[in-house]
């Protein structure tokens, strides 16, 4: 075993190609063994194998810097690091980051886990070499390597980096790993190679004549055509990305095999020289070595997940048994919407599966759009949607909104425009740490004038409210969990833009529960009740506009607690205990002690969900004690414990 004695990146230099063969074989065995057991990312760190072990034995990591982007596939990179055995606890409370953390080593100089960003860095930490006499041409020849995948040149970031590195003319090596697929296959006519040259009338025109010269040639006309044909194919593979990179001014290379180790070493050394920006093309197989992943032709497995190990309640049956999830409802309820309204399209950032929108697609091709990563552009296109009098729904994750609030503001909603939103994976998401908890969303939607804010409590709460936001006249935004969906009688779901009264109390405690919460805040009212404390329960629904009934029995009580999935400061519950005061003050009552529950202004660390909310004081218990201290005066507090801080 080889993989064994491999602690640091030097150990790797002195290895023949016979072994690197041989070690390859061995971490791609661990990287399945850990991921089926643990859950993680399993496609993409098995394809970049060869790749990491050879930057590694070319570059010398962590004077050189090695950034890679997405995260996701920096697995092998942290194996022979010396973090082999916390692969144990991989994405477990306390244990190995899903991504890289400069906390866990000193060859992890980021920690992005969202698409397109790396080679921003990459500018960035070449222009500060350079200038703080670093760079090759100031004498310590730092060098900057940034690994960056075929689907996040979708996004728009890299582009505006790609510009940047060409003009500045900084020393920087770009790795474009080409595995032709991000979550699904990759929206670009850059990977496609679909460039002008194939249209270009000149070029076409030209290529017809010669290939008709040559099959009237006697005998041999049809092998010469076969011939042409192919060379100009293979022609026009190659300088069409050339052509694209060298435009911005930034030296191309490729493509080369990705699983080849002298290739790879080699093309390494040559480009590690280039004086200026250099693109090596890589081409790698996503999911190699694991005919699962290499089958999988969705997400080659791009977060596995095991049905066989109870981490989550969803996790813990049998695949036939697993409960719908939020997003399935959000799934049936996008077709049925479509199939009463033409107008009804859908719009997602490379996440047609993961979103819900793969039965939407199926239905109806020409009205779902992958735009690629490319979260701004997604949101912008949707308002020309709107403008031009179609009913658009983007649909995306919680933590990936944040790229285009400021479309959603300024595009959606200071146009006013028909648009919806649907925020997957929103509130404490857990295993992927802090860069994918979605608890920005409502506080982030709550800032746009005229949206509205759907949060339902169950997942028969989603088809009742797209119905409803797809009937508006102006923006709205729906954000349900990840986790798994609580499911109630189809009576006890709300209509419309109105809360739901669920528990009528003694006017001594009010609960309002924001979403998901609802639960909490009901398990709450059963234990309050248990020491004769009866409170008031209601399911928010609507957070912006906020049921004025709602507000107004609310401001009646003693005491109004709210709770949310989401950050506490300017988030829902800070929104309502507003609407709260005002309909005190404007029936003439004393206003009511407040007490706001929510997730603090923190980067929280990787761990289950719901151990996270219980440890925050977001369950039933903790919203007990919440009700019990403001009743007994005493200070209600929601510091995280250390250990939940990244």
């Amino acid at each position: 075993m080889l993989l064994p004695t491999i602690e640091t990146p030097a150990d790797l230099r002195g290895l023949s190609e016979e072994q690197l063969v041989e070690l390859a074989a061995e971490i791609r065995s661990f990287i399945v063994s850990t991921v089926t057991t643990t859950g993680g990312h399993l496609g993409s760190n098995l394809g970049v194998v060869e790749l990491t072990l050879a930057l590694h034995r070319v570059f010398d990591s962590p004077k050189d810097v090695l950034l890679f982007d997405v995260g996701h596939q920096a697995y092998v990179h942290k194996l022979i690091t010396g973090r082999r055995y916390g692969f144990k606890e991989l994405r477990q409370p306390g244990g190995l980051s899903g991504y890289p953390n400069r906390a866990e080593s000193e060859h992890d100089w980021i920690e992005n886990s969202h698409a397109s960003p790396a080679l921003s860095y990459a500018h960035g930490l070449a222009t500060a070499f350079e200038l703080n006499g670093q760079g090759a041409r100031k004498g310590l020849n730092r060098r900057v390597v940034a690994v960056i995948g075929d689907g996040a040149l979708t996004g728009g970031m890299a582009y505006e980096a790609l510009n940047n590195l060409g003009h500045s003319g900084r020393r920087c090596l770009i790795v474009l790993n080409d595995n032709g697929r991000s979550y699904a296959p990759t929206v670009s006519h850059l990977s496609q190679s679909l460039t002008s040259l194939r249209i270009n009338p000149t070029y076409v025109h030209t290529r017809e004549r010669v290939r008709n010269l040559l099959r009237e040639i006697p005998k041999v006309g049809d092998y010469a055509y076969s011939g042409v044909s192919g060379l100009t194919n293979a022609i026009r593979e190659a300088v069409v990305p050339r052509t694209f990179f060298e435009a911005l001014g930034v030296r191309y290379v490729g493509p080369i095999d990705g699983h080849d180790f002298s290739q790879l070493e080699q093309a390494l050394r040559g480009a590690a020289d280039w004086d200026g920006p250099i693109v090596l093309h890589v081409l790698t197989q996503k999911g190699r070595g694991y005919a699962p992943a290499e089958d999988d032709q969705l997400h080659h497995l791009h977060d596995f997940k095991v049905t066989t190990r109870a981490r989550d309640e969803d996790e813990a049956a049998p695949p036939s048994t697993i409960a719908p999830t939020y997003t399935d409802a959000f799934s049936k309820a996008m077709v049925a919407a479509a199939e009463r309204d033409q107008r009804v399209v859908a719009l997602t950032a490379a996440m047609c599966g993961p979103t819900g929108l793969l039965a939407f697609q199926s239905r109806f091709p020409d009205r779902c759009f992958d735009v690629g990563i490319a979260e701004q552009h997604e949101v912008t296109a949707a308002a020309g949607m709107a403008l031009g009098g179609l009913r658009p729904v983007v649909a995306v994750y919680s933590t990936f909104f944040t790229r285009a609030f400021d479309q959603a503001n300024l595009d959606v909603g200071l146009l006013k425009l028909p648009v919806v939103m649907a925020f997957d994976r929103a509130g404490v998401t857990g295993d992927d740490g802090a860069s994918h908890n979605g608890v920005l969303d409502l506080a982030l939607s709550l800032m746009i004038p005229g949206c509205t804010v759907f949060a339902p409590s169950s997942a028969e709460e989603i088809p009742v409210m797209l119905d409803t936001a797809l009937s508006l006249d102006g923006p709205s935004t729906i954000r349900y969990p990840k986790t798994s969906a609580r499911h109630v009688d189809p009576l006890d779901v709300g209509q419309g833009l109105q809360a739901r009264l669920v528990h009528q109390g003694d006017g001594s405690v009010c609960l309002l529960g924001v979403g998901k919460m609802l639960a909490a805040c009901e398990e709450a009212a059963e234990l309050l009740a248990r020491e004769g404390i009866t409170a008031t329960v209601y399911d928010v629904r609507v957070v912006a506009p906020a049921d004025p009934e709602m507000l107004d029995a609310a401001a009646h009580h003693r005491i109004v607690v709210t709770a949310e999935d989401g950050i506490r400061i300017g988030g829902a519950g800070s929104h309502l205990l507003d609407g709260v005061s005002q309909a005190a003050r404007a029936a003439g009552v004393s206003v009511p002690m407040a007490v706001c529950l929510g997730t603090p202004k923190a980067f929280l660390t990787h761990g289950r969900p719901d151990e996270i909310l219980a440890r925050l004081g977001l369950d039933g218990p903790g919203i007990a004690e919440s009700v019990r201290n403001a009743l007994s005066g005493s200070p209600v507090t929601v510091t995280p414990a250390a250990n939940l801080l990244h």
